[in-house]
């Protein structure tokens, strides 16, 4: 008889423990079919501009070159060499002449590396504008 009375009891326990989990999954199932609908079809592209839109290949192209302009950048300048560090030369500079001569090596990586900088800024702006 207890054993009757004790599976009878769990029987009553776990029959009212799966009516409250079902109260709770309808209860938790309220959103109605259209919006349901709408939240699946919902893209994630509404902040990317009409150039990353139409033209992925474009923007990824953009950033891939900005990314090559910033490593070239940053090696042009480990390379370079100061001749007149200190505050000697920031005070004094260095004498320019009339006379240009033939640049060397130091003069024309100094060009190379401020037309790399220069590209890096309007790359880096593309970027931006582009909508990555």
């Amino acid at each position: 008889m207890l054993a009757a009375a004790t599976a009878a009891k769990a029987a009553t326990l776990t029959a009212t423990g799966a009516a409250a989990a079902g109260a709770k999954a309808t209860a938790a199932a309220t959103i109605s079919p259209q919006v349901q609908r709408a939240l699946q079809n919902f893209q994630f592209s509404a902040h990317k501009s009409a150039l990353a839109l139409n033209y992925p290949w474009l923007t990824h192209a953009f950033a891939a070159i900005f990314v090559c302009l910033a490593v070239t950048l940053v090696f042009l300048l480990a390379i370079q060499t100061t001749k007149q560090e200190g505050l000697s030369g920031t005070i004094g500079g260095r004498v320019e002449s009339a006379y240009r001569p033939r640049l060397g090596f130091d003069q024309q990586l100094q060009r190379i590396t401020g037309i790399v900088a220069i590209s890096f800024v309007i790359f880096g702006t593309f970027v931006s504008l582009s909508g990555i």
